[in-house]
């Protein structure tokens, strides 16, 4: 056995952690109406979101999913919930005006508000819950900058925080790798499958109609609607919504140009002891740090393992090699957990865009919502939201973000080609500045 392969567990799955919990649902093959008032494009938590408010709204409503439902990121991710929105204050007041960029800036805090209302609401047994985030520094630079950050926050976009000096940080984190932090002290975790269910039972029990498995193969304009052709069969609609986010593909082409897929890969240790995770994580914070190629990190929900996800190949590759390579940083920070084995490596495509922002609205009579950049359960349960309301016409659906331009760059037709040496620079760049 390589040093590698003794990393794994005897029962190691190269599957997420999560469905464990929340095996993914084998919904029945169904036959799709040769009508319907909308097709929703994706079965993740933006198009269930979507579906929710329209089927609500007495829409009827197809879901389709080229793979079961929620198969991709909304089951993959790390289960961390924040209010981020990448570009600051400065950067957005540039581009829009500082009143649009406060709004801007707003959604991202209604969207963790909304979340949390919205699980609570509905009943939604997920384990959401206000943990706060430790925001690692990984030198003493970062350190400082955070602390300026929180000093200057703009006035009605400050949130709950505080710095947390090196000196005690082991108060937050049971490691001495990094310089300090900052703890936000809002920020949530839940367990992102048990999520997804809770979506997919209350937006079939509205009336929507999933059809996983099927994946549509075009959309093309159809007098006032919309004729799309699917694996089962072609249907015509009166709306068209585009929920794929890091999972677009050539179906759609000019969305395809406009995002960015990034395979983030995740690891579960084995059980741990009480003793060992009260040392490591004794307030259960979720957890990233300042790196540009970020770590993040937490306990599952039953505090019995470490969830550790981060990217560590120049290109996408098996989770069974990402696996050794992860759970080499993990035992960098955190030298006790050196010996222990892996039991689920795993892997999900985020969705970045060239200018870091979430994008909605409609190109050429489809509606979209995607693009959240690593920060998608809140942003894309909310935008999904918002996105279902705008097909119903309602002035709620309405967003900050509405009317953005999306850009793209030339020579970019959806392989992210220039992805291996930005890596390779962002590595180097986070080795000289540990």
């Amino acid at each position: 056995m390589t040093s590698a392969e003794s990393v794994f567990a005897h029962d190691y799955k190269n599957s997420p952690y999560w469905w464990e919990a929340a095996p993914r649902p084998h919904l029945a093959d169904l036959t799709p109406p040769a009508k319907a008032d909308l097709v929703v494009v994706g079965s993740g938590y933006t198009g269930l979101c979507a579906a929710i408010e329209t089927a609500r709204g007495g829409r009827q409503t197809l879901v389709f999913d080229a793979e079961d439902a929620g198969w991709g990121c909304s089951t993959r991710n790390g289960g961390q919930v924040s209010t981020s929105l990448k570009p600051g204050f400065d950067e957005l007041a540039a581009l829009h005006g500082p009143e649009r960029a406060f709004a801007i800036l707003k959604e991202g805090h209604n969207a963790l508000d909304w979340i949390e209302q919205f699980i609570a609401a509905e009943g939604i047994d997920c384990g959401f819950a206000r943990v706060g985030r430790f925001h690692a520094a990984h030198n003493q630079a970062q350190y400082d900058a955070l602390a300026r950050r929180l000093e200057n926050q703009p006035k009605g976009l400050a949130v709950e925080a505080h710095m947390v000096q090196r000196a005690v940080q082991r108060a937050e984190l049971g490691s001495d790798a990094y310089f300090g932090g900052a703890v936000f002290a809002r920020h949530a975790s839940l367990d992102p499958a048990l999520y997804h269910q809770g979506l997919l039972d209350r937006a079939i029990a509205a009336g929507a109609s999933i059809h996983a498995r099927c994946p549509v193969t075009a959309i093309e304009r159809d007098g006032d609607g919309f004729r799309v052709t699917t694996a089962r069969g072609t249907v015509r609609a009166r709306d068209v919504i585009l929920a794929t986010n890091g999972y677009t593909g050539a179906t759609t082409p000019w969305f395809r140009r406009r995002v960015i897929p990034i395979g983030s890969y995740i690891i579960a240790t084995e059980p741990l002891t009480p003793e060992l995770m009260q040392k490591l994580m004794p307030r259960n914070r979720v957890v990233s740090d300042t790196r540009k190629l970020v770590y993040y990190y937490r306990a599952s929900p039953d505090r019995r393992r470490i969830l550790f996800g981060g990217r560590v190949a120049y290109r996408e590759t098996d989770p069974r090699v990402s696996a050794p390579r992860l759970h080499r940083e993990l035992a960098r920070l955190f030298p006790e957990l050196g010996k222990t084995k892996v039991t689920h490596s795993w892997m999900g495509f985020v969705a970045y865009s060239f200018d870091t922002m979430p994008h909605l609205g409609r190109r050429d009579g489809v509606y979209y919502a995607m693009g959240y950049c690593g920060s998608g359960i809140s942003l894309a349960s909310y935008f999904g939201m918002r996105i279902g309301r705008q097909v119903l016409g309602l002035k709620d659906g309405a967003t900050a973000l509405d009317g953005l331009g999306y850009p793209t760059r030339p020579y970019y037709w959806g392989n992210p080609w220039f992805l291996a040496p930005a890596i390779r620079y962002y590595q180097w760049h986070d080795r000289q500045n540990r």
